[in-house]
């Protein structure tokens, strides 16, 4: 049978739909395929025409949410001191917010941070690398270490119900990365 593109990618988002409003309620071991078909209005049947599995739905929602290398801006270092695309992050985050506060959350997917920071950090790499002649292993650990902070406090903000404006968010971030912790603490 001949499907209409239009309604076939309906479908898969109805279905994607469904399983998050469960995934935002509970953890995925609590999710059963038969929950996200009856609250999509579908049978079991449409939904293994996509998806193998709850686990693969949320694997699928994963990697829409993941920059690719091209997608990410260029990497400039300029006086010695990589300039982080902080604010370019902070657009990601907001435009997937939906997604990254609950996927970043206590309850979400440990793994998805990791695959956020390993997707960015092949073209800060190449920027540390064309600028400095670094270790490679220590620039490894440089970068988990801004990534992580960074996608951490990201998801604390989220978490926070955004309490700090985004602009001065992105401040405060550049300014700990500039100058460490206990300068800005005697502010």
């Amino acid at each position: 049978m001949n499907r209409q593109p239009e309604v076939t990618a309906q479908t898969k988002q109805n279905l994607i739909d469904a399983f998050w409003n469960l995934y935002c309620e509970k953890r995925i071991e609590k999710i059963t395929v038969k929950e996200v078909t009856q609250k999509a209005g579908y049978n079991r049947g449409t939904f293994y025409e996509y998806f193998t599995d709850v686990y693969d739905v949320l694997e699928q929602i994963e990697e829409s949410l993941i920059p690719t290398l091209d997608e990410l801006p260029l990497i400039a270092i300029a006086d010695g001191s990589i300039g982080m695309p902080i604010d370019m992050f902070m657009k990601l985050y907001e435009h997937n917010s939906k997604y990254y506060s609950v996927l970043l959350g206590d309850n979400g997917d440990p793994a998805f941070a990791s695959k956020l920071k390993n997707s960015t950090k092949p073209i800060l790499k190449q920027a540390f690398s064309e600028k400095h002649n670094l270790d490679s292993i220590k620039v490894d650990f440089i970068l988990e270490y801004i990534l992580s902070a960074m996608i951490g406090i990201m998801g604390y903000w989220f978490r926070q119900d955004k309490v700090l404006p985004a602009e001065d968010l992105i401040a405060l971030m550049q300014e700990l990365m500039e100058h460490g912790v206990m300068k800005c603490l005697s502010k």
